[in-house]
């Protein structure tokens, strides 16, 4: 039995030795009053960086006059928020959570009751390797990793994994198996080393699922919110899903989660199939109403396109080339640097330097720092990662 432990928390955690009371653009401050510059914002959630004024501003106007009221009434935030959505997304309706976990249960609910309508009494859903889902008991099952599933058997019937970026592989699946309705999938695998598909790739699997009257369904919780250059990753394909989720960023640490539909998709659930007490309240969406205006209106995808490329030819010279690193993934401000070793104590070492940042995989160091990051602060975090790979031993 693990010892009792004095800390009311769950050690669900393997935190840091540091807690932070401040945040202020780039840069936390923790109770010492030490500043660290942010290059994780919160993983991927505080995409304009922390105490952005028009987020700020409008959570105060917000909960001044209502926080809560429940789905079973008109949220006219919540129609204002949806209407941003399905106007940049160019898909139909929106179901929304309190995370990207829940968004993806949504998601998942939604393939499985389409292959029902059909008359698929068992509906399969081809997820990937090494992917990241959620935590829940069917993301967890979609998720390919597993360390996170061990303990939490049985999982959730009703998924086929096959190689990520192997477009025969999942054709061979869905020629050979008539109880699949779907394909799940992130278009860069933030939590998988950020493995990173090719247009041509989420493009076949689209013409694979149009082919076999099947619903393709995006995982953007991480690279949405314009994370990579765009709001939405797949507008950098030259597709549209049939169901996309995404979350963090959308409310610029304010919890929320969405799940958009498309077509055939959009038309699943009806009421009495699913719900959230707290989806979508007034406060949330007045919180991603504010991130997506202030997105629109603050030039920062060009500010994205500038700070990635300043970031990863820095990376390039200086690591890449110099055998330090073997190559960089992602895109835009989701950045990859993979090593040529296990890494995991660069993250305390970086947190001594006064830097945020994350390994994932073992050896991939994983930038992801605010979508509004000055060129001055983007120098800083290229420096001290730097340092810190070249002293790596």
């Amino acid at each position: 039995m693990p010892p009792i432990m004095n800390n009311p928390v769950m050690n669900t955690y393997g935190r840091l030795p540091v807690s932070f009371v401040k945040g202020e653009g780039s840069w936390v401050f923790d109770t010492d009053g030490k500043k660290y510059l942010d290059a994780l914002s919160g993983i991927a959630v505080c995409g304009l960086g922390h105490a952005h004024p028009a987020v700020t501003q409008a959570i105060r106007d917000q909960a001044d006059n209502l926080v809560h009221t429940s789905n079973l009434y008109g949220v006219g935030r919540q129609q204002e928020l949806a209407e941003h959505l399905t106007r940049i997304s160019g898909m139909d309706n929106v179901f929304f959570s309190n995370s990207g976990a829940e968004a993806n249960e949504a998601a998942i609910k939604i393939a499985r009751k389409y292959g029902h309508d059909q008359g698929i009494t068992e509906p399969q859903i081809v997820v990937m390797t090494k992917a990241f889902h959620g935590r829940t008991m069917a993301t967890l099952t979609a998720t390919g990793n597993s360390a996170a599933q061990t303990g939490f058997t049985p999982l959730v019937p009703g998924f086929i994994r096959v190689p990520y970026k192997d477009l025969p592989a999942a054709q061979a699946i869905v020629a050979s198996n008539p109880n699949v309705v779907a394909i799940f999938l992130e278009p860069i695998q933030g939590e998988g080393g950020l493995a990173t598909a090719s247009s041509e790739y989420i493009q076949g699997l689209r013409h694979l699922c149009d082919d076999n009257n099947l619903l393709m369904m995006l995982d953007e919780v991480q690279t949405g919110n314009a994370r990579t250059g765009t709001y939405f990753n797949f507008q950098q394909h030259g597709i549209t899903p049939d169901v996309l989720t995404t979350a963090k960023g959308l409310g610029n640490g304010v919890p929320i989660g969405a799940c958009i539909a498309k077509g055939n998709a959009a038309n699943v659930l009806q009421p009495g199939n699913h719900g959230s007490t707290y989806g979508g309240n007034p406060l949330a969406c007045a919180a991603a109403v504010a991130v997506i205006e202030s997105i629109e209106q603050e030039d920062i995808y060009n500010n994205v396109q500038a700070r990635s490329e300043q970031m990863r030819s820095a990376f390039t010279t200086r690591l890449v080339e110099k055998g330090l690193a073997t190559e960089l993934r992602g895109t835009g401000l989701m950045v990859g640097i993979v090593v040529n070793q296990d890494c995991p104590q660069l993250v305390k070492q970086a947190l001594d330097m006064g830097l945020l940042i994350n390994v994932t995989s073992g050896n991939v160091v994983r930038l992801l720092p605010p979508l509004n990051i000055n060129q001055q602060d983007a120098d800083q975090v290229v420096n001290l990662v730097c340092q810190l790979i070249e002293n790596l031993k």
